[in-house]
């Protein structure tokens, strides 16, 4: 058994993990209050915890689809309602970069080909299984430094970042 997929999640919290979100994921996108620089948080879980879920030990970030699964999150978006109120922690340019990068660097690590089937957002993974928990989800229906993208061409747009950086990757 392998590692087969990524879900991307916001976390609607603030810009650092609290410890639920250190359970809930396997990586952590913060974002550092004072000088705005983004970090990547390790969570309680390894990715390779959620080959099977069947000890109850792994990160519970996607109802209905954790089994093979690596949880990423983007740490904000704390009253988020729509696009023209995202909250007081809305993501930023830079903490999705570094999110992107982080993934591109996980899909490598673990062989994960960047498809619609494989890396996609906790919304568009809702959609997809409407008898799972995960159904209604709203991360990530809105990029607060994208704000051009449509909820429905998110997905497509983060997948091709993190191809960007994939690219780029040094060893190829």
């Amino acid at each position: 058994m392998s590692l087969t997929k990524i879900i991307i999640h916001w976390t609607a919290g603030q810009y650092q993990p609290n410890a639920v979100d250190r359970i809930y994921y396997h990586r952590l996108v913060a974002l550092d209050d004072v000088n705005e620089k983004p970090n990547i948080i390790n969570g309680k879980f390894k990715p390779e915890d959620n080959l099977s879920c069947l000890n109850g030990r792994y990160a519970a970030h996607t109802g209905g689809g954790n089994t093979g699964s690596v949880g990423w999150a983007f740490c904000g978006m704390l009253g988020f309602r729509d696009k023209n109120n995202v909250g007081n922690y809305p993501l930023t340019k830079a903490q999705c970069e570094a999110g992107f990068a982080g993934i591109a660097r996980d899909c490598k690590k673990y062989g994960i080909p960047v498809t619609p089937q494989t890396v996609m957002t906790h919304r568009t993974f809702g959609l997809a299984h409407p008898k799972t928990s995960s159904a209604g989800k709203i991360d990530i229906c809105y990029l607060p430094p994208y704000p051009q993208y449509h909820p429905d061409d998110i997905d497509d747009f983060i997948r091709g970042k993190i191809k960007w950086y994939l690219s780029n990757l040094k060893g190829g």
